[in-house]
């Protein structure tokens, strides 16, 4: 026998959890269901915790505009609601004098995504925000920040509860499939039920594809193939010379060994990416080797020995190692045909900046 509930939302990470909250607070009755014992126990508690400013996504994309958007939006949100964030800033650095064209590309790209506030350092001035900083030239992002994803995600789970949405953590989806009344979903765990939904979200962060691909009735040609890329992060021992993030200037395939801190003040450099079969967050302290050379390009005082491993989290890829990265997928019923449905799909950085607006999104799509 089964149940009839109005919303399913597929996964409590950052994304789920502000999407069962726009959709509750919509007036929505929404039921999320995650496979863990905890919210954000995948994705959402292995990122780096930046607030991206918007700058390296293409003009027009998904991530371009849902990320400044979800800037401002997430700004105020945690302002508002007394969450621990930092609006720090960000360099990023040109190490040679052959590379300061990229960084006036970098900031073109970021006015055509309506970046308005990134200026052009040369070195002096660089050095000026930041004494330890060695480069020729630094694009100064003062809008880039950091945010403690936890008690975000805590926030947006009792906003969604307050309004009537409830959790069910342990509880994975097995399969479902597309009835005339709704999506039938088979929920396994403890206590394996039947629920028929009028909508379902599928945020399952890196099981989108799988989930999607269980769902009978939805084709298979709407589904994208699914990566994983693994990036591995390391500590420095003792606090950090900066106060800001650096980074250095995107390189193939991401955007290069990067500083970026926490809300205490603790450094943390990546990633070093691997692309895996299988999901693994174990870090290997040999990957460390070739973190030094690139980090001392523009901090030269590093310490030999001064890193060890912190954590590591995995992206949910929609594309290979040597395709352009992909853009945000939000698929709706129209492209798939499956009504009530919403696939997220790769959604990777900048999710958590963009979270509100994704969710935002997701809640207009389905109120149609």
């Amino acid at each position: 026998m089964s149940e009839s509930v109005d919303c399913v939302v597929v996964g409590a990470g950052v994304i789920g959890l502000a999407a069962a909250r726009a959709l509750a607070l919509a007036g929505r009755e929404v039921v999320v269901v995650e496979a863990g014992p905890a919210i954000g126990m995948e994705i959402s508690s292995r990122n780096s915790e930046v607030i991206h400013a918007g700058i390296y996504y293409p003009a027009g994309s998904l991530k371009a505009a849902l990320c400044v958007a979800g800037k401002q939006t997430l700004y105020r949100y945690c302002a508002e609601r007394g969450i621990a964030h930092r609006r720090c800033g960000k360099l990023i650095v040109a190490t040679a004098a052959a590379q300061i064209p990229g960084l006036e590309k970098l900031r073109q790209q970021g006015i055509a995504n309506r970046v308005d506030d990134l200026t052009m350092l040369m070195s002096d001035e660089a050095r000026a925000l930041e004494p330890n900083l060695r480069c020729a030239a630094a694009l100064h992002s003062p809008s880039t920040g950091i945010i403690d994803s936890h008690a975000l995600m805590l926030s947006f789970q009792g906003d969604a509860e307050a309004h009537g949405a409830m959790i069910a953590f342990n509880t994975p989806v097995v399969r479902g499939r597309v009835r005339d009344d709704g999506i039938e979903l088979e929920i396994g765990g403890a206590d394996p039920l039947q629920l028929v939904a009028r909508a379902v979200v599928n945020a399952a962060g890196l099981e989108a594809p799988s989930l999607a691909r269980r769902i009978h009735g939805l084709s298979a040609d709407c589904v994208p193939q699914d990566y994983l890329a693994k990036g591995n992060y390391f500590a420095l021992d003792g606090r950090a010379p900066f106060s800001r993030l650096i980074y250095p200037m995107p390189e193939p395939g991401g955007l290069g060994v990067h500083i970026t801190l926490d809300l205490a003040g603790q450094a943390r450099f990546g990633p070093d990416v691997e692309w895996i079969d299988r999901i693994d967050y174990d870090v290997d302290p040999r990957r460390s080797d070739k973190f030094y050379a690139e980090i001392r390009k523009y901090w030269p005082e590093l310490p030999d020995g001064a890193l060890h491993p912190a954590y590591s989290g995995i992206r949910p890829k929609i594309v290979g190692p040597d395709a352009p990265a992909a853009d945000f997928v939000i698929q709706r019923p129209e492209t798939h045909r499956v009504p009530g449905l919403v696939n997220l799909f790769g959604i990777e950085s900048p999710g958590l900046t963009a979270s509100l607006a994704i969710a935002e999104r997701v809640a207009s799509i389905l109120a149609r």
